[in-house]
C-alpha cells in the first residue's frame, strides 16, 4: 500500500502535467497569432468575422433574404479562393427585424460580442439612420446593401454604401416609362410615409416628374404595415393617370399594385427600390407584369466575378439573382479586398481589433473593386461611384405564379 506521501506527490504530479497540457492547448501559435494581445484582430478559430445585420424576419424579410443568400454565397467563394491572404472570413448574421432598435441591437451584438472587423447592412434606411451612428461612434466601418436615401454615407467617417442613392437611380425608371408611352400627362405618387427610404425617393420621383413637365395629380400616403390600400388607390384613380408611382417594401407596394389593378387601373405602374425582388411575385402574381422598376444591378453584366457570382445562385435558386443578392454579396467582396490590401502592408495578426477596424476603413474607402454591380469606388464621405444603371420590366407567366425581370435597352 503506497503511502501517504507518495500519494500526494502522485495527485500533484498528475495535476502539474494535466495544468502544462492544457496550457500548450490554449495557446497555439496560430490561435495567438489570430487573437493578437489586445482583443486582436476579432479573427476567431482561425477565421476572420465580418458581420451581416439585415432584415430576416419582419415585413422586410422579403428583402433581407435575398441579402442573406448573396452574402452567404460571397463567403463560400472567397473562401474557396483562399479568403483573406489565406486566412479564411466567417460571416456573423444577426436579424435586424423590421425596426430602428432590432438594427440597434443587432449592430451592438455584431461590434462587442462578436467583435466582427465590419458589418455588411442594415436592409432599410430607416435602420440605418438608427443604427449607424452607433458603428460610427464604436469606430466600426459598415457597408451599407440596400440603403439609398439621402445623407447615408453622411452619417458618419465609418459608413460607406454599396447601394446607389436613389436621387441617381430611379429618375431612370420614369425616363423608360416615358419612351415606351410618349403619351403620359397625368401621374399619381403614392409613398410608405413611416420608411425613411420611402420619403427620400417619393421626392426624387415628384421632382423628376416635374422636371418633365408632367402633371403631379395626387400624392397618396400609406404605412408600410398596411393592407387595406382602398382608399388611396381610389383616390389615385379618380386623378385619370397614366402612370403611377410606388414607393414602398415588397408587400405593401406588391398589394397596393394589386388592388390597383382590382379596382380597373389599367395604366403604366413604376416601383421603388422596395419592389426591386422576385419576391413580390406571390403579392401581386398576375397584376405585377409591366411594373418598371430601375435597377442598380444586372445579372447580363459580363465580368468574371458577375458570372461567378450569378452561376452560383442560379444554381442554389434556379432562377437569376437579383439587384438585392448582388448588392450583399458586393459588400463582403469589398470587406475581403481591403482586408487583402492591409494585410499586404500590415499582417492584420500584428494589429489590435481597434487598430484593425480604424486602417481598414481607410484602406475600404481608397480601394477600386470590380465587381458583380460593375467597377467602383468610393469618395472621401464613402458615397459608391458607380457608372452602370438599368431599368427592368417585371413579365410574369400566363399562370401569374412565376415571373421574370426583362431589362430594357
Amino acid at each position: 500500500m503506497f503511502s501517504r506521501r507518495i500519494v500526494t506527490k502522485l495527485l500533484l504530479s498528475l495535476f502539474t502535467f494535466s495544468l502544462i497540457v492544457a496550457c500548450a492547448q490554449t495557446n497555439t501559435p496560430d490561435q495567438a497569432a489570430s487573437t493578437g494581445s489586445s482583443g486582436g484582430s476579432g479573427a476567431t478559430g482561425n477565421a476572420i468575422p465580418i458581420g451581416v445585420a439585415v432584415a430576416q424576419t419582419s415585413n422586410v424579410a422579403l428583402l433581407g433574404q435575398e441579402q442573406v443568400l448573396g452574402a452567404k454565397i460571397a463567403e463560400t467563394y472567397f473562401n474557396d479562393q483562399g479568403g483573406v491572404n489565406g486566412t479564411p472570413i466567417r460571416l456573423v448574421l444577426q436579424d435586424t427585424a423590421g425596426d430602428e432598435q432590432g438594427t440597434i441591437n443587432a449592430f451592438n451584438a455584431l461590434i462587442t460580442q462578436d467583435k466582427v472587423v465590419g458589418i455588411v447592412g442594415p436592409t432599410l434606411s430607416q435602420q440605418a439612420f438608427a443604427a449607424d451612428p452607433v458603428a460610427d461612434r464604436a469606430k466600426v466601418p459598415v457597408l451599407a446593401p440596400s440603403n439609398t436615401a439621402k445623407g447615408i454615407p453622411q452619417i458618419g467617417e465609418y459608413i460607406a454604401r454599396v447601394s446607389a442613392p436613389v436621387a441617381v437611380v430611379a429618375p431612370n425608371a420614369l425616363k423608360t416609362a416615358l419612351t415606351i408611352n410618349p403619351n403620359i400627362k397625368n401621374v399619381a405618387v403614392l409613398f410608405a410615409q413611416n420608411d425613411a427610404f420611402s420619403k427620400s425617393e417619393t421626392e426624387t420621383f415628384q421632382n423628376a416628374v416635374k422636371e418633365a413637365n408632367l402633371n403631379l395629380t395626387t400624392v397618396q400616403k400609406f404605412q408600410t404595415t398596411d393592407t387595406d390600400f382602398q382608399t388611396q388607390a381610389t383616390n389615385a384613380i379618380n386623378t385619370n393617370p397614366e402612370l403611377v408611382i410606388i414607393s414602398g417594401l415588397a408587400a405593401d407596394g406588391g398589394n397596393l399594385v394589386k388592388q390597383l389593378r382590382d379596382l380597373g387601373y389599367q395604366g403604366s405602374i413604376i416601383g421603388g427600390n422596395g419592389l426591386n425582388t422576385s419576391n413580390i411575385f406571390p403579392v401581386c402574381k398576375k397584376d405585377c407584369d409591366g411594373i418598371l422598376i430601375a435597377q442598380a444591378y444586372s445579372p447580363e453584366l459580363d465580368n468574371p466575378i458577375n458570372k461567378a457570382f450569378r452561376e452560383a445562385y442560379k444554381s442554389q435558386n434556379q432562377k437569376e439573382p437579383p439587384q438585392f443578392s448582388a448588392q450583399a454579396f458586393t459588400g463582403v467582396q469589398v470587406f475581403v479586398e481591403a482586408l487583402k490590401s492591409l494585410d499586404n502592408k500590415t499582417k492584420l495578426n500584428t494589429l489590435s481589433l481597434e487598430q484593425l477596424r480604424s486602417e481598414l476603413n481607410k484602406e475600404i474607402l481608397a480601394g477600386n473593386y470590380e465587381t458583380p454591380i460593375g467597377s467602383i469606388a468610393f469618395d472621401p464621405e464613402g458615397e459608391i461611384q458607380q457608372s452602370q444603371f438599368y431599368v427592368a420590366q417585371i413579365k410574369m407567366d400566363a399562370d401569374g405564379n412565376n415571373g421574370r425581370f426583362e431589362f430594357l435597352k
